[in-house]
């Protein structure tokens, strides 16, 4: 597994100064086994945590260096960490790490998963005080499988995983579970109940995980690039890692970021928070290919937000991204370029969705499908009057708040940008009224 390229025409040197993420990354693509690992100071921070620091202050540290979840919704993971039960006598709890990694146009975790996602796994567990964790693979990722099993097995060896890790009295187990490829597990009690073998549905709320998660004990999860984060932050401490971010940024440290689409060179690279899109576009992906024009680009996976060139400028931090209208994402960029009829982009997006809603509740079962007749009716020009506004209708329904979980919010996020941008490639949908039949529903009123 390799990154793309790191940088403008791969010059950016990587050092443990600047990319905690991928610094050790081998440029051949091969994996880095732990003896490497070691001597590129691999472990030094697990050391440090299990030696000098008590494990409340590990959870301090990492609530005080402002690390916020990696993989789309952005919550503080010291904050997270510290709804875990104080109760000593609780002596059943896991850690699990979120690797489905199955939102569209995002493919940056993959790349993380060796020895360094086993560190920031280990200290997280003396944080957590929890004595099993499961890696929750997506199961196509089956270089990732084999790495990870191997690297678990090489760190059982060496005496940083399994009974009395490095003298001291701690134990932790770590297992690589494969996932049955549901979108929906992203949602972490969806992945709780699929890694129990039960159908991944999301659970009500409260209880929290951290209360009540993997057979009803507390359990705490965490996307991949999160726990990766967790040895720099206690190995280098928190000023140097708040310094990584540009200014302006209100999020810390540096984030993996990419683009694809038609662009000259798509890949994924370690960047700091707050640098701008355009950067993003420009300097590392350079530009759209010769004869194409950027129409359209989303900042972060399939479940955000459209944006037009003129938003390039905004900073690539949750904030930043949310000043211009949508979300931050996975903050894996897409470019539309100026040949795609976004009708029918949009129409691909929400079979997607539609087919991975787990169909718990009315608006998200119904409206998503709902959602994708009416924009094959105006795809193939058979719109009716009126469709426009149900699909806008359906956006609302759909929308924060309306659903069990965030599963239909995601979805409808970048129908309604698109209608909001390129209503008029809707429009040419609709059928003249000579020609109209009856409509698939009556038009939706938000709020009647």
């Amino acid at each position: 597994m390799t990154l793309t390229s790191f940088g403008p025409a791969n010059r950016i040197k990587r050092s443990a100064e600047t990319h905690p993420l991928t610094w050790r990354l081998r440029d051949d693509g091969e994996a880095v086994w732990l003896d490497e690992y070691q001597a590129k100071n691999g472990y030094a921070a697990a050391r440090k945590a299990f030696a000098d620091m008590a494990q409340d202050d590990i959870v301090q540290t990492v609530k005080d260096a402002g690390l916020k979840g990696r993989g789309g919704a952005g919550f503080p993971t010291g904050v997270k960490w510290g709804l875990m039960p104080k109760d000593e006598s609780i002596n059943i709890r896991y850690l699990l790490c979120n690797a489905d990694e199955m939102e569209p146009n995002t493919w940056k975790d993959r790349m993380l998963m060796e020895h360094l996602l086993i560190e920031g796994m280990l200290i997280s567990a003396r944080a957590l005080k929890t004595y099993r964790g499961y890696i929750f693979l997506r199961g196509e990722y089956t270089t990732a499988a084999k790495h990870l099993n191997r690297a678990v097995e090489e760190a059982k060896a060496a005496g940083l995983l399994g009974k009395n890790i490095l003298g001291s009295g701690f134990d932790f187990e770590l297992f690589v579970h494969t996932g049955a490829g549901r979108y929906i597990c992203g949602e972490e009690t969806a992945l709780i109940n699929s890694l129990e073998g039960r159908r991944a549905n999301p659970r009500s709320k409260p209880p929290f995980p951290a209360a009540v998660g993997v057979w009803g004990k507390p359990t705490c999860v965490n996307n991949v690039e999160t726990l990766c984060n967790v040895p720099a932050i206690i190995a280098d401490g928190v000023d140097w890692y708040k310094s990584l971010a540009r200014e302006g940024s209100e999020d810390m440290g540096t984030k993996l970021m990419g683009f694809s689409g038609k662009v000259k060179n798509p890949g994924l690279w370690e960047l700091p928070f707050g640098v701008t899109g355009r950067e993003l576009f420009e300097d590392y992906a350079g530009g759209m290919r010769d004869g194409y024009k950027l129409k359209a680009w989303q900042p972060g996976g399939a479940g955000t937000g459209f944006l037009l060139p003129e938003h390039l400028d905004a900073q690539m931090y949750a904030g930043g991204i949310a000043k211009v209208g949508t979300r931050m994402g996975t903050g894996l960029a897409m470019a539309v370029d100026d040949s795609v009829n976004m009708v029918s982009l949009l129409r691909n997006m929400e079979q997607f969705f539609a087919r991975e809603s787990c169909g718990f509740c009315t608006p998200c079962r119904d409206g998503l499908p709902w959602s994708v007749k009416l924009l094959m009716a105006i795809e193939e020009g058979r719109g009716q009057p009126g469709d426009i506004e149900t699909l806008l209708g359906l956006v609302g329904f759909l929308g924060p708040g309306k659903t069990f979980c965030a599963h239909a919010p995601g979805a409808v996020e970048p129908l309604g940008s698109a209608i909001k941008y390129f209503r008029p490639e809707f429009e040419a949908g609709i059928a003249p009224a000579s020609a109209a039949v009856p409509p698939l529903a009556r038009p939706i009123v938000v709020g009647a």
